[in-house]
């Protein structure tokens, strides 16, 4: 299964969990000069993010399919994340989501 249908299956799931959950988007544009700009949020941030409507606790997900690996830039994120008390995990199915965002 694609990463993006992993993700759209995560996000309908989730917010059924009673969880608001956004998809970060970014990009890259080319400036009238011909340099590139990247737009949007830091190298490695996840896919998904959002918040528990119990608690307001806020959660982090890198979604992979079952052969993905996450980028260098994915890992550095991970590991600083993981200092703060917030949820975070990489999903590779809607369970592993809700495991995440139900976990303390």
């Amino acid at each position: 299964m694609r990463e993006q249908e992993i993700q759209n299956r995560i996000r309908v799931a989730v917010s059924a969990a009673g969880c608001t959950i956004f998809r970060a988007n970014v990009g890259k544009v080319k400036t009238a000069d011909g340099r590139w700009f990247d737009s949007g949020l830091p190298q490695g941030f996840p896919d998904l993010f959002g918040f528990r409507h119990s608690d307001g606790k806020i959660f982090f997900i890198e979604c992979k399919n079952e052969k993905g690996r996450l980028r260098p830039d994915q890992k550095l994120f991970g590991h600083f994340i993981k200092s703060f008390p917030v949820l975070y995990g990489v999903a590779r199915s809607v369970d592993d989501a809700l495991e995440i965002v139900g976990g303390e």
